[in-house]
């Protein structure tokens, strides 16, 4: 009986570290039709990109489009994290945005840059102020990598899942 206790304890224990463990945080959102969209949205964006370059921000800025609507848009880095477009926030555009961090702390744009250096592609999560809210609410986007007129960067677009 103490023996089952005792191992009872450990499991629970165990979940408890493993769920508050930043080493232990979930990588990818929860499969849903947002995060099924967003990553579609950013795979479609990346070989425009790779194609046409910088000429294919146009279509990315026009407002009630499939790439800008509602809360959805695309942004552009280079890898030196130079904004090259983002129609949502245009001031931002000619800015850089190394080292700047979210409520929490986390260097969310240094993270999307490692997902697509690293591994070509990949989810970060972060906390973001929504359109018309005064307080920053949880995010997920998907960051791919790709050449802008032969220059290293990503795309990305993100949702919020509640």
């Amino acid at each position: 009986m103490i023996g089952k206790t005792l191992f009872t304890g450990i499991l629970l224990l165990a979940g408890l570290f493993c769920s508050a463990s930043p080493a232990f945080s979930q990588s990818s959102p929860p499969m849903s039709e947002a995060a099924k969209q967003t990553k579609a949205l950013v795979d479609k964006a990346a070989g425009l990109i790779d194609s046409e370059g910088k000429a294919a921000f146009s279509k990315f800025r026009v407002k009630g489009s499939e790439w800008f609507h509602d809360d959805t848009y695309l942004f552009v880095y280079d890898r030196n994290a130079n904004v090259l477009l983002n129609p949502a926030f245009p001031s931002r555009e000619g800015t850089n945005v190394h080292g700047q961090k979210d409520a929490n702390g986390k260097l969310f744009h240094d993270a999307m840059i490692e997902a697509a250096e690293s591994t070509g592609s990949g989810w970060v999560d972060y906390m973001f102020l929504r359109p018309g809210q005064s307080q920053p609410s949880h995010k997920w986007t998907y960051v791919k990598a790709v050449t802008i007129d032969g220059v290293p960067g990503l795309v990305g677009s993100g949702f919020y899942p509640e």
